[in-house]
């Protein structure tokens, strides 16, 4: 039988919030694919795997992808060379008849590094068995945590990945959640816009959601920069 290469959302931080599928699915492959966005530090998919199942005899392979934008030759070419020789890695465990697993962050079709590797993995191999588990994501477990729907009836959801002040207003006016993703990189914007469109009262703040230092604030004005964090969001419900 041909092995399969799971493609596994592992949740936003919480080991329980990993399905009982991905879980099963990680249970069976004897080598897992652990993307990183740093070279040193272990990665925090994979943390959350180590909580929920026993990786004894577990081959685990680290794909090291630069979190950098890619904003000339010589990134876009390492990046390159690094998708390439994590197609080549997953493909040889495969070739040997080895369940792999690809572990993602949150759901893998949402802002996932996995979706830069599929094409690839098909252009070489096309008759690839691809299983994509989806995962809990940032977004669903944060709304749950704050006690926030995020659509009800007929209302309209956004999201925006680290948006610039116009692409915040426009969003704010035409719908009636908005999401704002990677709000680290954008804070001090987010909180003058939010005050702006008198909608600071309408926002929630969520930081490590599922984590020891968890942090979910509806006062913005509360939250330094100097604590904000990669892994957080601002959810806007008008």
């Amino acid at each position: 039988m041909a092995a399969t290469l799971y493609v596994i959302g592992v949740g936003p931080g919480d080991p329980e919030l990993l399905t009982l599928k991905g879980a099963r699915a990680l249970g069976k492959a004897g080598c897992i694919c652990v993307p990183r966005g740093k070279e040193k530090g272990e990665s925090l998919a994979l943390s959350i795997v180590r909580q929920a199942i026993d990786l004894g005899g577990k081959e685990i392979v680290e794909a090291y992808f630069p979190m950098r934008r890619a904003c000339g030759t010589a990134h876009r070419e390492e990046l390159e060379a690094r998708w390439n020789e994590t197609v080549l890695a997953v493909l040889e465990r495969l070739g040997r008849g080895i369940d792999t697993a690809f572990i993602t962050l949150g759901d893998p079709t949402l802002y996932s590094t996995f979706f830069y590797l599929y094409d690839r993995l098909l252009e070489a191999s096309p008759g690839l068995a691809i299983e994509i588990i989806p995962g809990v994501s940032s977004i669903n477990a944060s709304a749950s945590r704050a006690r926030v729907p995020l659509g009800l009836g007929d209302g309209r959801i956004a999201i925006l990945p680290a948006p610039s002040a116009a692409d915040l207003r426009t969003a704010l006016g035409a719908f009636d959640t908005v999401v704002i993703m990677k709000a680290r990189k954008v804070f001090p914007t987010v909180v003058a816009v939010l005050a702006e469109t008198d909608l600071s009262g309408k926002a929630v703040y969520v930081s490590r959601l599922g984590m020891a230092d968890e942090r979910v604030s509806r006062d913005l004005a509360s939250v330094a920069v100097r604590d904000l964090d990669y892994f957080s969001l601002v959810i806007v419900r008008k």
